[in-house]
């Protein structure tokens, strides 16, 4: 078995041991009067290569998504695809963060996120469409500002963080992020709209930013 090979082992016995576990199925509506926008904020493509100031995507509706390749919801990956690509005509964008802070379910370094996507979960050669951005701290004292602001401008979505001893961060904030796959909405203004639990199928995300979109349009 090669380098690659053997990483790609680690990764499964690190990943696939731990369950992915989230509780409730919930979305909540944020405040529309909250000071600032993403637009100040951004952040480091996967490569590297790049420092992305959010102000690109004013004008656009933009769905944040923290992220993990072992979780038992990695394949969301697949719907989030599907939803970029439908989507992308109207000006909407997924942008995804990896993170290891839920059950430690994203262990490799940012060099290895695509290859454990390509290769084992979703597998069968899978490539995400929209911009994944290196991996990072979405909950805790030093957690990506951006988040930050997002929180703070919607209330959690749900109240239970189900075994606390998955959780890597402190301190633990009623308000904080509650497992892989937490998704926020934010408007072309930049100011957050909505926010999902992870357990929220993806297909009534699609059909409530579809909803937003509607009445933007009228």
């Amino acid at each position: 078995m090669g380098h690659a090979g053997q990483l790609i082992l680690s990764l499964l016995v690190v990943g696939f041991l731990k369950p992915c576990e989230a509780i409730g199925d919930m979305k909540v509506s944020c405040n529309s009067d909250v000071e600032g926008n993403i637009h100040s904020y951004g952040a480091t493509i996967l490569d590297g290569s790049k420092n992305v100031s959010f102000n690109e995507y004013a004008g656009k509706t933009v769905l944040f998504v923290n992220l993990a390749t072992y979780c038992g919801l990695t394949m969301q990956y697949l719907e989030l695809n599907a939803l970029q690509e439908e989507m992308s005509q109207y000006g909407f964008a997924i942008l995804g963060f990896p993170s290891n802070q839920f059950g430690q379910l994203e262990p490799g370094k940012n060099e290895d996120i695509l290859q454990g996507l390509k290769y084992v979960k979703p597998g069968k050669d899978f490539v995400p469409n929209f911009q994944l951005f290196q991996k990072g701290l979405v909950n805790g004292e030093n957690e990506q500002k951006v988040f930050t602001f997002l929180k703070s401008a919607c209330p959690p979505a749900g109240d239970n963080f189900g075994d606390t001893k998955k959780l890597f961060w402190e301190p633990l904030r009623i308000n904080d992020i509650k497992w892989n796959f937490e998704k926020f909405l934010v408007g072309p203004d930049g100011k957050p709209v909505k926010r999902w639990h992870p357990r929220v199928s993806v297909n009534v995300v699609k059909k409530e930013i579809q909803q937003y979109l509607k009445g933007m349009a009228q």
